[in-house]
Protein backbone atom coordinates (compact mmCIF):
# COMPACT_ATOMS: atom_id res chain seq x y z
CA UNK A 1 0.00 0.00 0.00
CA UNK A 2 1.24 3.48 -0.88
CA UNK A 3 0.66 6.64 1.14
CA UNK A 4 1.13 10.35 0.50
CA UNK A 5 4.31 12.26 1.28
CA UNK A 6 2.74 14.22 4.14
CA UNK A 7 1.55 10.96 5.71
CA UNK A 8 5.00 9.38 5.31
CA UNK A 9 6.61 12.38 6.98
CA UNK A 10 4.20 12.17 9.90
CA UNK A 11 5.21 8.54 10.45
CA UNK A 12 8.90 9.48 10.26
CA UNK A 13 8.27 12.28 12.76
CA UNK A 14 6.60 9.84 15.17
CA UNK A 15 9.81 7.77 15.16
CA UNK A 16 11.96 10.81 15.95
CA UNK A 17 13.23 11.37 12.42
CA UNK A 18 13.75 15.00 11.46
CA UNK A 19 11.51 16.36 8.68
CA UNK A 20 10.52 19.96 7.85
CA UNK A 21 7.41 21.30 9.56
CA UNK A 22 4.46 21.24 7.19
CA UNK A 23 0.68 21.30 6.78
CA UNK A 24 -1.70 19.71 4.27
CA UNK A 25 -5.18 20.64 3.12
CA UNK A 26 -7.91 19.75 0.64
CA UNK A 27 -8.77 23.38 -0.23
CA UNK A 28 -6.84 26.60 -0.78
CA UNK A 29 -8.65 28.45 2.02
CA UNK A 30 -7.89 25.68 4.50
CA UNK A 31 -4.27 25.63 3.39
CA UNK A 32 -3.73 29.38 3.76
CA UNK A 33 -5.18 29.26 7.27
CA UNK A 34 -2.90 26.40 8.28
CA UNK A 35 0.34 27.86 6.87
CA UNK A 36 0.13 30.62 9.45
CA UNK A 37 1.50 28.02 11.88
CA UNK A 38 4.75 27.76 9.89
CA UNK A 39 7.84 29.84 10.57
CA UNK A 40 9.69 30.21 7.32
CA UNK A 41 11.07 32.76 4.87
CA UNK A 42 9.81 30.78 1.87
CA UNK A 43 7.08 28.21 1.36
CA UNK A 44 7.54 24.87 -0.41
CA UNK A 45 4.26 23.86 -2.09
CA UNK A 46 3.90 20.20 -3.10
CA UNK A 47 1.15 18.38 -4.97
CA UNK A 48 0.17 15.18 -3.15
CA UNK A 49 -0.24 12.31 -5.61
CA UNK A 50 1.00 8.72 -5.57
CA UNK A 51 3.66 9.25 -8.24
CA UNK A 52 7.25 10.40 -8.50
CA UNK A 53 8.59 13.06 -10.83
CA UNK A 54 6.30 15.78 -9.45
CA UNK A 55 8.96 18.46 -9.60
CA UNK A 56 9.54 18.21 -13.34
CA UNK A 57 5.77 18.18 -13.90
CA UNK A 58 5.26 21.46 -12.03
CA UNK A 59 4.02 19.83 -8.85
CA UNK A 60 6.64 21.37 -6.53
CA UNK A 61 7.05 25.14 -6.20
CA UNK A 62 9.03 27.46 -3.92
CA UNK A 63 7.10 30.62 -3.09
CA UNK A 64 8.25 33.85 -1.46
CA UNK A 65 5.07 34.97 0.32
CA UNK A 66 1.42 34.18 1.07
CA UNK A 67 0.14 35.86 -2.09
CA UNK A 68 2.39 33.77 -4.31
CA UNK A 69 1.42 30.67 -2.34
CA UNK A 70 -2.31 31.42 -2.73
CA UNK A 71 -2.06 31.89 -6.50
CA UNK A 72 0.12 28.82 -7.02
CA UNK A 73 -2.21 26.69 -4.86
CA UNK A 74 -5.24 27.75 -6.91
CA UNK A 75 -3.41 26.73 -10.09
CA UNK A 76 -2.23 23.40 -8.72
CA UNK A 77 -5.31 22.09 -6.89
CA UNK A 78 -7.48 20.16 -9.34
CA UNK A 79 -4.78 20.10 -12.00
CA UNK A 80 -3.78 16.84 -13.67
CA UNK A 81 -0.09 16.16 -13.26
CA UNK A 82 1.55 13.97 -15.88
CA UNK A 83 4.79 12.31 -14.80
CA UNK A 84 6.68 9.23 -16.05
CA UNK A 85 4.90 7.25 -13.31
CA UNK A 86 1.31 8.41 -13.99
CA UNK A 87 1.09 7.54 -17.67
CA UNK A 88 -0.46 9.86 -20.24
CA UNK A 89 -3.75 10.12 -18.33
CA UNK A 90 -2.02 11.82 -15.37
CA UNK A 91 -3.33 12.16 -11.80
CA UNK A 92 -5.57 14.89 -10.46
CA UNK A 93 -4.20 16.85 -7.50
CA UNK A 94 -6.78 16.63 -4.72
CA UNK A 95 -4.66 17.66 -1.75
CA UNK A 96 -1.75 20.06 -1.21
CA UNK A 97 1.14 20.09 1.23
CA UNK A 98 3.20 23.13 2.28
CA UNK A 99 6.34 22.94 4.38
CA UNK A 100 9.05 25.24 5.65
CA UNK A 101 12.00 25.80 3.33
CA UNK A 102 15.44 24.45 4.21
CA UNK A 103 18.91 25.86 3.78
CA UNK A 104 20.74 23.04 2.02
CA UNK A 105 24.46 22.32 2.07
CA UNK A 106 24.47 18.78 0.58
CA UNK A 107 21.87 16.42 -0.89
CA UNK A 108 21.92 12.61 -0.63
CA UNK A 109 19.78 9.64 -1.66
CA UNK A 110 18.73 6.94 0.81
CA UNK A 111 16.32 4.04 0.56
CA UNK A 112 15.74 0.67 2.15
CA UNK A 113 13.67 -2.24 0.95
CA UNK A 114 13.20 -5.96 1.41
CA UNK A 115 15.66 -7.83 -0.81
CA UNK A 116 13.86 -11.11 -1.44
CA UNK A 117 16.79 -12.76 -3.20
CA UNK A 118 18.97 -12.56 -0.09
CA UNK A 119 16.21 -12.41 2.58
CA UNK A 120 17.82 -9.23 3.91
CA UNK A 121 17.06 -5.53 4.10
CA UNK A 122 18.93 -3.62 1.41
CA UNK A 123 19.95 -0.01 2.03
CA UNK A 124 20.79 1.98 -1.11
CA UNK A 125 22.71 5.20 -0.63
CA UNK A 126 24.23 7.82 -2.91
CA UNK A 127 25.75 11.28 -2.75
CA UNK A 128 23.60 12.23 -5.77
CA UNK A 129 20.44 13.26 -3.94
CA UNK A 130 17.53 15.05 -5.55
CA UNK A 131 18.08 13.25 -8.84
CA UNK A 132 16.44 10.33 -10.63
CA UNK A 133 18.26 7.42 -8.99
CA UNK A 134 17.68 5.22 -12.06
CA UNK A 135 19.60 7.73 -14.17
CA UNK A 136 22.40 7.83 -11.61
CA UNK A 137 22.57 4.02 -11.68
CA UNK A 138 22.75 4.09 -15.47
CA UNK A 139 25.29 6.87 -15.91
CA UNK A 140 27.32 6.83 -12.67
CA UNK A 141 26.88 3.44 -10.95
CA UNK A 142 29.98 4.04 -8.84
CA UNK A 143 28.06 6.78 -7.00
CA UNK A 144 25.61 4.26 -5.54
CA UNK A 145 26.33 1.69 -2.84
CA UNK A 146 24.10 -1.13 -1.60
CA UNK A 147 24.41 -2.50 1.92
CA UNK A 148 22.50 -5.66 2.82
CA UNK A 149 21.56 -6.04 6.47
CA UNK A 150 20.40 -9.17 8.29
CA UNK A 151 16.96 -9.09 9.90
CA UNK A 152 17.71 -8.34 13.55
CA UNK A 153 16.01 -6.27 16.22
CA UNK A 154 18.64 -3.54 15.82
CA UNK A 155 21.07 -2.50 13.10
CA UNK A 156 24.77 -2.37 14.00
CA UNK A 157 26.95 0.75 13.98
CA UNK A 158 29.19 -1.01 11.48
CA UNK A 159 26.35 -1.46 8.99
CA UNK A 160 25.24 2.14 9.53
CA UNK A 161 28.74 3.38 8.77
CA UNK A 162 28.83 1.33 5.56
CA UNK A 163 25.52 2.85 4.45
CA UNK A 164 26.61 6.47 4.96
CA UNK A 165 30.24 6.13 3.82
CA UNK A 166 29.41 7.62 0.42
CA UNK A 167 27.95 10.74 2.10
CA UNK A 168 31.48 11.73 3.22
CA UNK A 169 30.27 13.49 6.38
CA UNK A 170 32.30 15.07 9.16
CA UNK A 171 32.22 13.58 12.66
CA UNK A 172 29.22 15.39 14.21
CA UNK A 173 27.09 15.05 11.07
CA UNK A 174 28.21 11.44 10.71
CA UNK A 175 26.83 10.61 14.18
CA UNK A 176 23.51 12.23 13.28
CA UNK A 177 23.34 10.21 10.06
CA UNK A 178 24.03 6.96 11.95
CA UNK A 179 21.24 7.83 14.37
CA UNK A 180 18.93 8.48 11.41
CA UNK A 181 19.70 5.06 9.87
CA UNK A 182 18.89 3.35 13.17
CA UNK A 183 15.56 5.16 13.43
CA UNK A 184 14.61 4.37 9.83
CA UNK A 185 15.50 0.71 10.42
CA UNK A 186 13.32 0.65 13.53
CA UNK A 187 10.43 2.28 11.69
CA UNK A 188 10.84 -0.09 8.72
CA UNK A 189 10.49 -3.18 10.90
CA UNK A 190 7.85 -1.79 13.26
CA UNK A 191 5.45 -0.80 10.47
CA UNK A 192 6.07 -3.77 8.12
CA UNK A 193 7.20 -1.38 5.41
CA UNK A 194 8.35 -2.78 2.08
CA UNK A 195 10.07 0.41 0.87
CA UNK A 196 11.31 3.64 2.41
CA UNK A 197 12.80 6.20 0.04
CA UNK A 198 14.25 9.56 1.07
CA UNK A 199 15.20 11.69 -1.91
CA UNK A 200 16.67 14.02 -1.06
CA UNK A 201 18.09 13.48 2.39
CA UNK A 202 19.94 16.71 3.15
CA UNK A 203 22.63 18.16 5.33
CA UNK A 204 21.50 21.70 6.13
CA UNK A 205 23.85 24.65 6.59
CA UNK A 206 23.27 24.45 10.34
CA UNK A 207 24.45 20.79 10.19
CA UNK A 208 21.13 19.01 10.62
CA UNK A 209 20.24 15.80 8.77
CA UNK A 210 16.72 16.27 7.38
CA UNK A 211 14.41 14.19 5.17
CA UNK A 212 13.15 16.65 2.54
CA UNK A 213 11.03 14.11 0.68
CA UNK A 214 9.69 10.74 1.76
CA UNK A 215 8.00 7.77 0.18
CA UNK A 216 6.86 4.73 2.16
CA UNK A 217 5.17 1.58 0.87
CA UNK A 218 3.76 -1.12 3.13
CA UNK A 219 3.32 -4.87 2.77
CA UNK A 220 -0.40 -5.38 2.01
CA UNK A 221 -0.32 -8.75 3.74
CA UNK A 222 0.63 -7.15 7.06
CA UNK A 223 -1.97 -4.38 7.14
CA UNK A 224 -4.23 -6.38 9.45
CA UNK A 225 -1.60 -5.67 12.12
CA UNK A 226 -1.63 -1.92 11.42
CA UNK A 227 -5.17 -0.51 11.32
CA UNK A 228 -3.72 2.97 11.90
CA UNK A 229 -1.77 2.67 8.63
CA UNK A 230 -4.67 1.17 6.71
CA UNK A 231 -6.66 4.32 7.56
CA UNK A 232 -4.15 6.30 5.48
CA UNK A 233 -5.17 4.52 2.26
CA UNK A 234 -6.37 6.95 -0.41
CA UNK A 235 -8.67 5.11 -2.81
CA UNK A 236 -8.72 8.15 -5.12
CA UNK A 237 -5.10 7.38 -5.98
CA UNK A 238 -5.75 3.76 -6.92
CA UNK A 239 -7.13 2.19 -10.07
CA UNK A 240 -10.93 1.88 -9.52
CA UNK A 241 -10.99 -1.62 -11.01
CA UNK A 242 -8.20 -2.77 -8.70
CA UNK A 243 -10.09 -1.29 -5.75
CA UNK A 244 -13.20 -3.24 -6.76
CA UNK A 245 -11.13 -6.43 -7.11
CA UNK A 246 -9.68 -5.97 -3.63
CA UNK A 247 -13.23 -5.96 -2.20
CA UNK A 248 -13.56 -9.54 -3.45
CA UNK A 249 -10.05 -10.55 -2.32
CA UNK A 250 -8.93 -10.90 -5.94
CA UNK A 251 -5.30 -10.34 -6.89
CA UNK A 252 -5.84 -8.08 -9.91
CA UNK A 253 -3.50 -5.73 -11.74
CA UNK A 254 -4.63 -3.87 -14.85
CA UNK A 255 -2.29 -4.00 -17.85
CA UNK A 256 -2.36 -2.48 -21.33
CA UNK A 257 -3.13 -5.53 -23.50
CA UNK A 258 -6.27 -6.90 -25.11
CA UNK A 259 -6.62 -10.44 -23.70
CA UNK A 260 -8.26 -10.70 -20.29
CA UNK A 261 -6.91 -13.48 -18.09
CA UNK A 262 -8.55 -15.42 -15.25
CA UNK A 263 -6.23 -17.95 -13.65
CA UNK A 264 -5.84 -19.71 -10.30
CA UNK A 265 -2.36 -19.34 -8.83
CA UNK A 266 0.17 -16.57 -9.36
CA UNK A 267 2.73 -18.82 -11.05
CA UNK A 268 0.21 -20.19 -13.54
CA UNK A 269 -1.05 -16.64 -14.13
CA UNK A 270 2.46 -15.48 -15.02
CA UNK A 271 2.94 -18.46 -17.34
CA UNK A 272 -0.39 -17.69 -19.01
CA UNK A 273 0.62 -14.08 -19.59
CA UNK A 274 3.99 -15.17 -20.97
CA UNK A 275 2.49 -17.56 -23.52
CA UNK A 276 0.01 -14.92 -24.69
CA UNK A 277 2.98 -12.65 -25.40
CA UNK A 278 4.79 -15.55 -27.08
CA UNK A 279 1.97 -15.80 -29.63
CA UNK A 280 2.03 -12.09 -30.39
CA UNK A 281 -0.58 -10.50 -28.12
CA UNK A 282 -0.54 -8.70 -24.76
CA UNK A 283 -2.44 -9.60 -21.56
CA UNK A 284 -4.98 -7.03 -20.35
CA UNK A 285 -4.52 -7.96 -16.71
CA UNK A 286 -3.03 -10.19 -14.07
CA UNK A 287 -5.84 -11.92 -12.17
CA UNK A 288 -5.42 -14.73 -9.67
CA UNK A 289 -8.77 -15.96 -8.31
CA UNK A 290 -6.96 -18.02 -5.65
CA UNK A 291 -7.17 -21.63 -4.63
CA UNK A 292 -10.57 -21.80 -2.93
CA UNK A 293 -12.63 -19.33 -4.94
CA UNK A 294 -16.42 -19.47 -4.73
CA UNK A 295 -18.73 -19.11 -7.73
CA UNK A 296 -19.52 -15.57 -6.49
CA UNK A 297 -15.82 -14.70 -6.53
CA UNK A 298 -15.39 -16.15 -10.04
CA UNK A 299 -18.43 -14.20 -11.22
CA UNK A 300 -17.02 -10.98 -9.78
CA UNK A 301 -13.67 -11.66 -11.47
CA UNK A 302 -15.29 -12.09 -14.88
CA UNK A 303 -17.28 -8.88 -14.46
CA UNK A 304 -14.10 -7.00 -13.57
CA UNK A 305 -12.31 -8.32 -16.66
CA UNK A 306 -15.23 -7.34 -18.90
CA UNK A 307 -15.35 -3.83 -17.42
CA UNK A 308 -12.06 -3.12 -19.23
CA UNK A 309 -12.97 -1.67 -22.64
CA UNK A 310 -9.60 -2.78 -24.03
CA UNK A 311 -10.45 -6.46 -23.57
CA UNK A 312 -11.09 -8.14 -26.95
CA UNK A 313 -11.04 -11.71 -25.68
CA UNK A 314 -10.81 -13.72 -22.45
CA UNK A 315 -8.67 -16.72 -21.56
CA UNK A 316 -9.71 -18.73 -18.49
CA UNK A 317 -6.99 -21.13 -17.40
CA UNK A 318 -7.79 -23.26 -14.36
CA UNK A 319 -5.72 -26.11 -12.99
CA UNK A 320 -7.96 -27.48 -10.26
CA UNK A 321 -6.40 -28.49 -6.98
CA UNK A 322 -8.19 -26.81 -4.11
CA UNK A 323 -9.99 -24.79 -6.77
CA UNK A 324 -12.72 -27.00 -8.26
CA UNK A 325 -13.40 -26.69 -11.98
CA UNK A 326 -17.17 -27.12 -11.52
CA UNK A 327 -17.24 -24.13 -9.14
CA UNK A 328 -15.37 -22.07 -11.75
CA UNK A 329 -17.88 -23.09 -14.39
CA UNK A 330 -20.84 -22.13 -12.19
CA UNK A 331 -19.26 -18.71 -11.59
CA UNK A 332 -18.84 -18.09 -15.32
CA UNK A 333 -22.47 -19.06 -15.97
CA UNK A 334 -23.64 -16.85 -13.08
CA UNK A 335 -21.74 -13.85 -14.44
CA UNK A 336 -23.14 -14.46 -17.95
CA UNK A 337 -26.68 -14.08 -16.55
CA UNK A 338 -25.89 -10.56 -15.36
CA UNK A 339 -23.50 -9.24 -17.98
CA UNK A 340 -23.31 -9.97 -21.69
CA UNK A 341 -20.13 -11.73 -22.76
CA UNK A 342 -19.65 -10.29 -26.21
CA UNK A 343 -15.99 -11.20 -26.73
CA UNK A 344 -14.40 -14.57 -27.57
CA UNK A 345 -14.00 -16.78 -24.48
CA UNK A 346 -11.48 -19.62 -24.37
CA UNK A 347 -11.60 -21.99 -21.40
CA UNK A 348 -8.99 -24.53 -20.37
CA UNK A 349 -9.92 -26.72 -17.40
CA UNK A 350 -7.79 -29.43 -15.83
CA UNK A 351 -7.67 -31.11 -12.43
CA UNK A 352 -10.36 -31.44 -9.77
CA UNK A 353 -13.86 -31.96 -11.25
CA UNK A 354 -12.77 -30.76 -14.69
CA UNK A 355 -15.23 -33.09 -16.48
CA UNK A 356 -18.11 -31.70 -14.39
CA UNK A 357 -16.91 -28.18 -15.15
CA UNK A 358 -16.79 -28.83 -18.89
CA UNK A 359 -20.28 -30.33 -18.77
CA UNK A 360 -21.71 -27.27 -16.98
CA UNK A 361 -20.19 -24.94 -19.57
CA UNK A 362 -21.30 -27.14 -22.48
CA UNK A 363 -24.90 -27.08 -21.25
CA UNK A 364 -24.90 -23.34 -20.45
CA UNK A 365 -25.61 -22.14 -23.96
CA UNK A 366 -22.58 -19.84 -23.79
CA UNK A 367 -20.49 -19.39 -26.89
CA UNK A 368 -17.07 -20.48 -25.77
CA UNK A 369 -14.04 -22.24 -27.14
CA UNK A 370 -12.70 -25.25 -25.25
CA UNK A 371 -8.94 -25.86 -25.06
CA UNK A 372 -7.06 -29.01 -24.10
CA UNK A 373 -3.94 -27.39 -22.65
CA UNK A 374 -2.34 -23.99 -22.07
CA UNK A 375 -0.54 -23.88 -25.42
CA UNK A 376 -3.76 -24.78 -27.24
CA UNK A 377 -5.68 -22.16 -25.24
CA UNK A 378 -3.22 -19.38 -26.05
CA UNK A 379 -3.23 -20.16 -29.76
CA UNK A 380 -7.04 -20.23 -29.83
CA UNK A 381 -7.60 -16.91 -28.03
CA UNK A 382 -4.99 -15.12 -30.15
CA UNK A 383 -6.61 -16.49 -33.32
CA UNK A 384 -10.11 -15.62 -32.07
CA UNK A 385 -9.41 -11.89 -31.63
CA UNK A 386 -7.54 -11.34 -34.91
Amino acid sequence: MNIHEHQAKQILREFGIKVPNGVFAFSVNELIQKVKELKTEKYVLKAQIHAGGRGKAGGVKILNNIDELTNASKELLGKKLITPQTGSEGKEVKRLYVEESSSIEKEFYLSCLVDRSSSKIAFISSDQGGMDIEEVAKNSPEKIITTKVNFNKNISDRDCEKIITIFNLEDSSKLKAISLIKLIYKMFLSTDASLVEINPLVLTKDKKIVCLDAKINFDDNSLFRHPEILKLRDLNEENPTEVEASKHNLAYIKLDGSIGCMVNGAGLAMATMDIIKLYGKEPANFLDVGGGASKEKVSAALKIILSDKNVKGILINIFGGIMRCDVLALGVVEAAKEIKINVPLVVRLAGTNFLEGKKILANSGLKLISAENLDDAAKKIVKAIK
